[in-house]
């Protein structure tokens, strides 16, 4: 009789145990569905206004179109007048987003591909034969463009012989993209993503030109010409189309119009095979 006693007790206790097991491990599960994150939501923000640089200009010294030029290093020359490259662009450290140690430098894009940085007003750059488009625009520290009258440049040239020269019409509408671009690794740099872009012979309006950035799967309809901070974005790689589109939400004829750029976001420096 005890032993059955002593037997009916020790499986009460084993099954008071069990309950107990499942219990904590349930009340675990609940509340880490309850610690888990919710999905952030991508936001696009106008940027917080800038330092201003209103007589800031940039002269275009060479190459010229009339320039015989052949594939190699091409000397590119310019005349930057009340802009001091090199220079940290004074409100940099309240922007609270990707920065050059290197200070304010030229945005230099050829044919709309992602640009060269370069911190003095004459440089090299190795060219193939082919014919270019040329933007470069003065930018900030934080690779903000200066978005005034006398600070960009706009030019086609040849490099090689070409027996037939494409015909862009510099003259109208157009769009290039700038921002963002590359990585962007580490607290201080993943929180506040630039967009920015830069347009020539257009503005924007409500009821004029817009430009349709999509960043992932998600739209927003610019209607004015500023940089803006993309938010919400995880680790990871993502994507930016930027369409320029006319007053009836079509696209603008140009040969840069539209445009899709990958970037990526990592906590730390990624590893490289």
């Amino acid at each position: 009789m005890q032993k059955y006693k002593l037997l009916s007790l020790l499986g009460f206790l084993s099954l008071l145990f069990i309950v107990s097991c499942t219990s904590n491990t349930q009340q675990t599960e609940s509340e880490t569905v309850v610690k888990e994150e919710k999905p952030k939501e991508i936001t696009l923000t106008p940027a917080p206004k800038s330092a201003a640089f209103a007589d800031a200009s940039i002269k275009l010294e060479a190459p010229l179109r009339k320039d015989k030029l052949k594939a190699g290093d091409v000397a590119f020359d310019f005349t930057v007048e009340n802009y001091e490259l090199g220079n940290q662009t004074a409100d940099a450290a309240q922007k609270l987003c990707a920065n050059s140690a290197e200070g304010q430098h030229i945005h230099l894009i050829l044919n709309n591909q992602p640009y060269s940085a370069y911190y003095t007003a004459d440089f090299m750059k190795e060219l193939t034969d082919n014919y270019y488009v040329a933007l470069a625009f003065l930018s900030r520290s934080y690779h903000e463009s200066i978005k005034e009258k006398n600070a960009y440049v706009l030019w086609d040239f040849v490099v090689g012989d070409m027996k037939e020269v494409p015909s862009i019409d510099l003259q109208a509408p157009h769009m290039f993209y700038s921002r963002p671009k590359g990585n962007y690794v580490g607290e201080g740099n993943i929180e506040n993503i630039l967009l920015d872009f830069y347009l020539t012979n257009v503005s924007l309006s409500p009821d004029g030109n817009k430009v349709r950035a999509t960043i992932d799967d998600k739209e927003f309809m610019l209607t004015s010409w500023e940089p803006y901070f993309i938010s919400g974005l995880g680790l990871g790689e993502h994507t930016v189309k930027l369409e320029l589109l006319d007053n009836q939400n079509q696209l603008v004829q140009s040969p840069f119009n539209p445009v899709t750029r990958k970037f990526s976001l990592f906590e730390d420096e990624p590893l490289v095979n």
